[in-house]
């Protein structure tokens, strides 16, 4: 280390050259790195959608989920397979090991639904993997609007048009986005041709829906006939069939009869109809809107991807035909601007502060210039090897350096404070500047790369977080650790050079604030010294008692991460239709939007096409955009609009209310597969057991203190109609189960038999009976199907045509059937929430066998952590207390430091307590922190006290002297890491809730701990060593 110091001493320029292209390269890495809001979380999955239409849950379930679900088992590194089965789709959900390449997961799992294809029942599409995204990738949000007076529809509903405008030009264009994977659409009806079958013209022609089915299929085809060479030139030869208009559609030819053709417009009504929709986008309750969701492709940049499509909206737009207008309604930019700039924002006034104090401390202008210096250069350093490592720039890696600012400089401070107090001191004497600037560099070269050293070994468990948690955090571990590695560049290379070029070799009168602080520091150290027993007693007490006081800070897994926005699931009626539920959200975004902090109201019925979370028709989410904090005039925060919202929504009946926020809400479904914080899962076989044992937790956890929003999972209760079929009839009158079941899929239900191409836009050919034949169980139960003695009778008489309730969807994870009790916590640490609800179930509830109980949500993320944690820390302490043997070659200074530590903790837990926060992973960051930090104050202390005695010094004597010359070090590591903290904890901005329990703990620990660093160690030094002079030998 010595020889380092002494060559950068002799080749300043070099170093100095090298520290401007440090600068230079990394302002231009800065511009080119990439920007996101948070760190992706997702985990590696990857979804497969399987359309069955028409078909109920149960058969969803027994026919396509569960094949697809169990050849999905036994593929290399999956932890984890769910599936939801709703009306017409299933969707299970493989999730693999973090480290797994997630197309090489596809292809695993392409493969095996390729082998599992032949099990299952034919359907319109083969089952499919859905977009390459992540849970956090829905990135922008738009809606279509149009007026009505200045568009030509062609005839066609406003709705129906705007939704092939979207499909067919607005989506393939956006889709050309390099880093966007699929846009689905919602809202609005998808254009078919239909017929519309009567069927008494089938009786009366002798035809079955069979025959309509085939003359179609015969009477649509195109066809290639290679080419013919016609003198020189060769013609391509086109058999040109297919149909184009609905007259070719109703002109089919099905049958002849009497020397006449039967059309197919003699049987059935043959006119434009829209697709059965699933799903519905509503705007301030005035009106239905056509919306899409741009989903940006796994692992690509957020920030990037929306400014290119920023840039690709403005070429759209002006394809757009006269009267419409793109609209987005939710831009992640936004959050990611705000989210930064929170950071950015904190990482500027920190960084002011910092040096402000630097200023007060030296006295010097020089001597501060030089430590202030190290501040960017570390910081840009951290930001080269961010982009090596592939990192964005997101809240927790800029938080990184934000947290780490104030400790930047300690290295530096305590290096030039060294230098400019010996250059003061041996000023005007014979020895030269160089030889007196590496005499006191080498002085504290050693103490300082140990300290520095310490404080990268103490951020070692964040990298050891698994999960979420360690997704979350691990950029901030990645980007604290290469900021103290520059740090440690600075303190030994170019603290030294800059001291030896810019501080003067003179006699410097030591500044009236320092010597007012060792004036008062002076009689009360003596006083420690003297009754040191009583220092360390009180200091035990101190921690003891704050320790007492950890079981009343309560849990939870991080804060709640302020976006901008509400987003409210509700939970309506299970039997409710899509146009009801429609028309109630509708109202309900009425009352919503007339609240004074309320910009614009977009909800969501249902679920999209197939791509996306298959939400049941009694699902809405509700996205609320909020004006500017500053211009809300009746409510002073979110939650008193939260509590104004639930009020305004209370007089609908039967609505169930999750409020959350849209990166919160995809947050939540990472963790568990729900939308709340808090998830009991019960697991088990027979659905109505499931919902009867929900019902009696939900029941017996509802007055839990701090538990809302509570809902028991509302998978039950849509009705059914079901044609059974009589056996012994349908042996009696010659009719198979086979065409009772083809009459209730085609007659009833409809099926796409077709297509018709205009150009490239398809569009369905759909068949089904005319409604009136269809409407209700009576119409059913009189359908005509064909006897084996070749007459007619109605579907009554072969089949009974009943009314029941069944399940809305079936969920399933852990080769089981799950059912989900649900709740939000505020108001309440979410540790002790589940605390209690264990308690109440254990006493109350009794679950048959073969049925259980977990926890999920963000408790249990928080469980992992905290175990996580309470493995690794003590083993880093264990190996800090082996680099403090090495550095002092003596156990006891190592364990002289290491009893400062927990003493240390005593103001972080005060802190909590104080301001109302919760022990969260944050919050533990900061104790980590707080640990390296009291570490390297009390390092600094003892090495200067083993100088002394090594110099024949009483330790008495050396204490006295050492802990006066490193006050102001210590103060100044102390007040630059306060001041650099503070911005963080004051902050209000988006994201600031994460940062600030951490800021905290530091903030208020480092006031305990330096005045325990000045005090306690001194005291606990002088009562050991002198002990260890008095024993003999």
């Amino acid at each position: 280390m010595d020889n380092v110091i002494q060559g950068a001493l002799k080749l300043p320029a070099l170093v100095i050259i090298a520290v401007l292209a440090l600068v230079g390269i990394g302002v231009h890495q800065y511009q080119r790195m990439p920007v996101d809001a948070f760190p992706d979380i997702s985990p590696i999955m990857v979804p497969v959608f399987a359309e069955g239409h028409g078909m109920a849950p149960e058969e969803i379930e027994r026919l396509i989920t569960y094949p697809i679900e169990s050849a999905m088992n036994g593929l290399p590194d999956v932890t984890q397979i769910k599936s939801t089965s709703a009306f017409g789709m299933a969707v299970v959900y493989v999730y693999f090991k973090d480290d797994t390449d997630i197309y090489f997961a596809r292809q695993l799992v392409g493969e095996r639904l390729a082998g599992v294809a032949a099990e299952l029942p034919k359907t319109d599409e083969p089952p499919s993997l859905g977009p390459i995204s992540t849970g956090l990738g829905q990135i922008f949000l738009y809606y279509l609007e149009a007026d009505e007076d200045r568009v030509d529809t062609g005839g066609k509903p406003l709705d129906t048009w705007l939704r092939e405008l979207n499909d067919w030009v607005v989506k393939f264009q956006l889709q050309t986005v390099p880093g966007v994977t699929e846009i689905l659409s919602i809202g609005g009806h998808v254009l078919q041709y239909q017929i519309q079958v009567n069927p008494n013209a089938l009786l009366k022609y002798g035809l079955k829906l069979s025959d309509l089915v085939d003359a179609v299929n015969a009477n649509n085809r195109n066809v290639g006939g290679q080419f013919l060479v016609l003198g020189s030139e060769e013609h391509l030869v086109r058999g040109v069939g297919l149909l184009e208009s609905l007259d070719d559609l109703r002109n089919i030819p099905v049958k002849e009869s009497g020397g006449r053709p039967v059309l197919l417009s003699d049987v059935a009504d043959v006119a434009f109809g829209n697709e059965i929709r699933r799903g519905v986008v509503s705007r301030n309750g005035e009106r239905e809107v056509v919306s899409g969701l741009v989903l940006k492709l796994f692992g690509e940049n957020t920030s990037e991807v929306i400014a290119r499509l920023h840039a690709k909206l403005d070429d759209v737009k002006r394809t757009l035909p006269p009267g419409v207008a793109l609209v987005p309604y939710y831009d992640q930019s936004e959050l990611v601007r705000e989210a930064t700039w929170t950071v950015k924002e904190s990482l500027l006034i920190g960084g002011v502060l910092v040096v402000i104090t630097l200023g007060l401390f030296l006295g010097n202008f020089r001597a501060a210039f030089i430590v202030a210096v190290s501040l960017p250069v570390c910081a840009l350093f951290a930001v080269l090897c961010m982009g090596a490592q592939g990192l964005s720039a997101n809240l927790m890696s800029l938080g990184g350096i934000a947290i780490a600012i104030g400790m930047l400089g300690d290295g530096a401070t305590v290096m030039v404070e060294n230098i400019f107090r010996h250059l003061g001191e041996r000023g005007g004497g014979r020895e030269s500047k160089t030889a007196i600037v590496l005499a006191a560099a080498r002085e504290v070269s050693r103490p300082t790369v140990f300290s520095i050293a310490i404080i990268i070994l103490v951020f070692v468990p964040l990298f050891t977080l698994q999960g979420v948690e360690g997704k979350m955090f691990s950029p901030m571990a990645f980007t604290i650790g290469f900021a103290l590695l520059g740090s440690l560049f600075v303190a030994i290379l170019v603290a030294p050079v800059l001291s030896l070029v810019l501080l003067r070799h003179a006699p410097a009168k030591e500044l009236a604030l320092v010597g007012l602080l060792k004036a008062a520091y002076r009689p009360m150290l003596a006083a420690a010294l003297r009754f040191r027993h009583l220092v360390v007693a009180v200091s035990i007490i101190l921690l003891l008692a704050s320790l007492a006081v950890v079981p009343r800070l309560g849990t939870e897994f991080m804060p709640t991460l302020e976006e901008g926005s509400i987003l409210v699931g509700a939970t309506l009626a299970p039997s409710i239709s899509l146009e009801e539920g429609t028309r109630l959200v509708m109202a309900m975004e009425r009352e919503i939007v007339k609240l004074d902090p309320v910009a614009e109201v977009i909800s969501r019925v249902g679920r999209p096409e197939a791509g996306s979370h298959p939400h049941p028709v009694n699902y809405a989410e509700i996205q609320i955009a909020l004006k500017p904090l500053g211009d809300w005039r009746e409510y002073q925060d979110k939650a008193e609009l939260v509590e104004a919202i639930t009020a305004a929504l209370k007089p609908f009946p039967g609505v169930q209310l999750n409020f959350t926020q849209p990166i919160q809400n995809a947050f939540d479904e990472l963790l568990s597969g729900i939308k709340a914080q808090l998830a009991i899962k019960l697991y088990g076989e027979d659905l109505s057991v499931l919902r009867e044992k929900a019902e009696e937790i939900r029941g017996a956890v509802e007055t839990v203190p701090g538990l809302v929003d509570l809902s028991s999972e509302q998978s039950f209760g849509q009705p059914q109609i079901q044609i059974v079929a009589n056996r012994e009839a349908c042996a009696r009158y010659g009719v198979t189960v086979d065409e009772i079941m083809e009459t209730v899929e085609l007659a009833v239900g409809g099926e796409v038999v077709d297509s018709i191409f205009l150009n490239t836009r398809r569009f369905g050919i759909h068949l089904r009976f005319q409604e009136a034949y269809r409407s209700d169980p009576e119409a059913i139960g009189g359908i005509l199907v064909a006897t084996g003695a070749g007459g007619t009778i109605p579907l009554s008489q072969v089949a009974a045509v009943r009314q029941v309730n069944g399940p809305i969807q079936i969920n399933r994870e852990k080769n089981q059937r799950r059912w989900i009790v649900q709740g939000n916590v505020r108001g309440r640490d979410l540790g002790g929430v589940v605390a209690d609800i264990r308690r109440r179930i254990a006493d109350t509830v009794s679950l048959p066998p073969g049925y259980t109980v977990e926890y999920g949500g963000q408790f249990e993320n928080q469980q992992r952590a905290m175990k996580r944690l309470s493995l690794i820390v003590p083993t880093v302490l264990a190996l800090v207390v082996v680099m403090l043997w090495l550095s002092f070659g003596v156990m006891r200074h190592a364990l002289i430091i290491i009893a400062n530590v927990p003493l240390a903790l005593v103001g972080g837990i005060l802190g909590l307590l104080f301001t109302g926060e919760y022990l969260s992973v944050p919050a533990a960051v900061g104790f980590i922190a707080l640990l390296g930090i009291a570490v390297q104050n009390g390092m600094v202390l003892v090495s200067c006290f083993n100088d002394l005695t090594a110099r024949g010094l009483s330790p008495r004597e050396a204490v006295g002297q050492g802990a006066e010359q490193r006050l102001r070090p210590v103060l100044m590591t102390a007040l630059t890491t306060i001041f650099g903290l503070l911005p963080l904890l004051v902050a209000r901005g988006v994201g600031a809730d994460v940062q600030r329990p951490l800021a905290i703990v530091v903030v208020f620990g480092l006031f305990t701990s330096t005045l325990l660093t000045l005090f306690v160690i001194p005291a606990v030094y002088v009562w050991i060593e002198e002990r260890t002079r008095r024993r003999p030998g």
